[in-house]
């Protein structure tokens, strides 16, 4: 019998949304899967229902000082061995990694064991350990066809599979339809799995600005920290609105296929998303991300026709709210954009992904 597929995947919902596709992709292949994650990724365990799971060490250098930063190496080559020995149990066919410090250890290992491996990227800029990280591995997965702080020497290894995405977004998914200019127009704003402060503040200070009749026919959904809820709900209701506010959508393909217009970070998922059901979007990267990568997913879409992007450093609420009164003024443009984001969208990457490691691994007949 055949080896399982390991999947090396935790901490935030970038890293984990994908693996949970790919997950659930193989499973319906008959494949067996092997999750190996750190402590925070058993928050997820409900999504890899069919998946045995294993606990890897793991710890991050970012925001500590030096003597922070030698515990984290400590606990990462624990995690390491933890790993190696793992493998050895489980035999893998193939291991694949979804990028982020969760995810370091086990990779390290399949390496030293030479299991064939791959790692997926899901931003348009190579992530800090998947660079560590390409030199030793088989196969690298991109979501984008432009890859960028990839070693010019790794090319041959790169396969564009498109990012995964849960398959509850692709099933929610209807085709975009323009708002009437007079009509209801819906509005969906979030920032990611655990929202945005800065979005639960300039939002509601945009919408205010609005002009009354716009505002009026408004629909408006919005995902907020747990924290910024009853402020959000407070500044709305002091327009006299009542927007749909939660911390977290387990319907986000509903969602997505609502809006007419959509505000948001640009997270790897979060284009994803925007691209396999294609919506047109106002993108405001997170500033303090990795290697700035949102701005470079960002731009991918606003280079597209697909979005509009702006940094967060001096948007203020006039230049916002300025910008959501010519798009709802505008549906042809917002049509235009919504057709372009499906363009760049891949619905079939869990499948794709699921080929390739298929053939990394040696499992296709």
């Amino acid at each position: 019998m055949a080896g399982p597929v390991v999947i090396a995947a935790g901490g935030t919902g970038g890293h984990i949304f994908p693996a949970q596709s790919l997950a659930q992709e193989l499973a319906k292949r008959g494949r067996r899967v092997v999750l190996m994650t750190d402590d925070r990724g058993h928050n997820y365990a409900q999504s890899f229902p069919q998946a045995q799971i294993v606990t890897v060490p793991s710890a991050t250098f970012a925001g500590r000082g030096a003597a922070g930063k030698a515990l984290a190496v400590l606990r990462l080559a624990r995690g390491a061995v933890a790993a190696y020995f793992a493998l050895g149990r489980v035999k893998p066919a193939v291991v694949v990694g979804f990028g982020g410090y969760p995810a370091l250890p086990t990779m390290f290992a399949a390496a030293r064991r030479g299991v064939p491996s791959i790692i997926h990227e899901q931003n348009a800029i190579l992530g800090r350990v998947n660079r560590w990280l390409a030199p030793a591995v088989t196969r690298i997965a991109s979501s984008f066809t432009k890859l960028s702080h990839l070693d010019p020497a790794l090319t041959s290894r790169v396969s564009v599979t498109g990012n995964p995405v849960r398959p509850a977004v692709i099933a929610g998914a209807k085709p975009y339809r323009r708002p009437e200019t007079s009509g209801r127009f819906s509005l969906l704003v979030f920032g990611g799995s655990q929202g945005a402060r800065v979005l639960a503040t300039l939002v509601p200070e945009a919408i205010g600005k609005l002009p009354a009749d716009l505002r009026a026919r408004l629909d408006l959904v919005q995902q907020c920290r747990p924290e910024d809820l009853e402020a959000a709900k407070a500044r709305y209701g002091a327009m006299g609105l009542q927007p749909t506010l939660a911390s977290f959508f387990t319907d986000m393909g509903e969602r997505l296929s609502a809006a007419h217009l959509v505000i948001s970070r640009a997270g790897a998922s979060t284009v994803t998303e925007l691209s396999a059901v294609g919506r047109p979007s106002i993108l405001i990267p997170y500033p303090f991300a990795m290697d700035d990568h949102q701005s470079a997913n960002a731009r991918e879409m606003a280079d597209a026709g697909a979005a509009w992007t702006y940094q967060e450093a001096g948007l203020s609420a006039d230049v916002l709210a300025g910008k959501i009164i010519e798009l709802a003024q505008s549906p042809v443009l917002l049509e235009t954009a919504a057709a372009k984001a499906l363009s760049l969208g891949r619905s079939d990457a869990a499948a794709r992904l699921a080929d390739l490691v298929e053939e990394v691994g040696g499992l296709r007949s």
